[in-house]
């Protein structure tokens, strides 16, 4: 495939390269949220509350907290701790590992960590399944969660947790919830403000260099993050290239075409094909 050797060989030949990625690259990894993953780890909360994937049980009214974090406590233990290493993203390391590269994605799962990747070099715009914060939020501070995680998944009976694992704020008492930016209480931390510093220094000193922006499955949820940035980049660089990986949902802007590579097709199969 024409389009697969072009990729490989500016990959090869790129001297920096910013990857930008969203929910798209975890789901050809495997980490599908519906179909038989999601009926393997919820078919009870399927049955019992009719959703039919875990984003939609995310966002679900739940009556208590005690099944809030039932939910919760299982959704972040398949999705950020029960992970081996993958070979999709071991795969793009590899492709990566001795490039000047930076990592701006809009995933929550720490995939990028979990397999090799520079800690360093990552920017989780949109928070991270492993921390809690304070529902109110009474203070700019973040929780690792694993422990009270494991405890919470290994003790809750019939959708639902002990009372006495609900996960309290240290400072005000209130319910802990999630590190996600779901609402104007998210929590940017002093860890994603020094993400933020670096990925900003990275543009800073590279946008105007020899550049390659590979946008791995982002969708339309969120353009503004990465999409529209890259595009933008791009534009204002001539010596740089945007290259998109997306089954289904891969476009670009008339205006840079020439400067762009799109791939229509699964990301992991495009990646082992390298």
């Amino acid at each position: 495939m024409k389009q697969i050797s072009e990729l490989g060989k500016l990959l090869r030949d790129a001297r920096n390269i910013l990857i930008g990625a969203g929910a798209g690259l975890s789901t050809a990894a495997g980490y599908t949220c519906d179909g038989a993953r999601f009926q393997k780890y919820f078919a009870d909360f399927a049955a019992a509350y009719g959703f039919e994937d875990m984003y939609s049980g995310g966002f679900y009214p739940y009556a208590t907290p005690e099944e809030f974090w039932a939910f919760w406590s299982r959704n972040i233990f398949y999705n950020r701790y029960d992970l081996p290493p993958n070979p999709t993203y071991r795969k793009l390391l590899e492709l990566v590992r001795d490039k000047n590269y930076f990592v701006l994605t809009t995933n929550v799962d720490h995939l990028f960590q979990l397999n090799g990747f520079d800690k360093t070099r990552l920017f989780y715009t949109q928070g991270d399944y492993g921390l809690f914060q304070c529902s109110t939020p009474c203070h700019n501070k973040t929780y690792d969660n694993e422990a009270t995680v494991r405890k919470m998944v290994a003790a809750q009976k019939d959708m639902r947790v002990p009372t006495e694992l609900i996960p309290r704020c240290p400072r005000c008492g209130e319910v802990m919830t999630t590190n996600l930016r779901i609402d104007n209480k998210f929590v940017e931390d002093s860890g994603w403000h020094a993400a933020a510093y670096r990925y900003q220094k990275f543009l800073r000193t590279y946008a105007t260099d020899d550049i390659v922006y590979l946008e791995l499955g982002v969708g339309g949820n969120t353009p503004g993050i990465i999409k529209y940035p890259f595009w933008e980049l791009t534009s204002n660089n001539p010596r740089a290239r945007y290259i998109c990986v997306n089954k289904g949902q891969a476009f670009v802007l008339n205006e840079i075409a020439a400067q762009s590579l799109i791939i229509d097709a699964d990301i992991a199969e495009v990646l082992n094909s390298l």
